[in-house]
């Protein structure tokens, strides 16, 4: 199983639409059962929150349902996870810190596995979840792509057993 978490500030934008966006690509494609996808942020302002309602309807607008609760990620979470995604060039500042030096290899932007490396804008600063959704959908695609070549054989694992 691969442990994947995505990570914004608050985690009630960016981040739970990283989760919802990929667990359904993964859905499609019948790799559920490979992967463990949660989401974070870096600062617990909204901890117990729901997800921010624009980001959710636009999820909606696209097919993608799916409930969320704000929670703030921690060292344990970082070690217990394959990948940390994160949304901006503050969220990898912030969760290098906090992971260390043995740990920092699994800290990645999100949108550094697309063919355009770049930050995912804030729609809380922005207003324009469109384009966070497109921002992020083309980063999950890219880092699936990335994940199902390079981590084939856990996959394959995972559909033997």
């Amino acid at each position: 199983m691969i442990n994947v978490a995505f990570v914004c500030l608050g985690n009630i934008c960016r981040s739970p639409m990283a989760e919802l966006i990929f667990k359904n690509m993964i859905k499609e494609r019948g790799l559920s059962s490979s992967f463990c996808v949660t989401s974070f942020g870096t600062s617990d302002c909204e901890q117990g929150n729901p997800i921010y309602l624009p980001a959710k309807k636009t999820l909606i607008m696209h097919g993608i349902a799916g409930n969320h609760t704000a929670k703030q990620i921690s060292l344990s979470d970082i070690k217990n996870n394959d990948f940390i995604l994160c949304m901006d060039s503050g969220n990898y500042r912030d969760l290098v810190r906090l992971a260390g030096e043995s740990n920092s290899a699994k800290v990645f932007k999100l949108c550094s596995f697309t063919s355009c490396p770049r930050d995912v804008a804030d729609p809380w600063y922005t207003r324009d979840f469109e384009r966070a959704f497109s921002d992020i959908t083309d980063g999950c695609a890219a880092f699936l792509e990335f994940v199902l070549s390079d981590r084939a054989d856990m996959i394959n694992y995972d559909k033997r057993h």
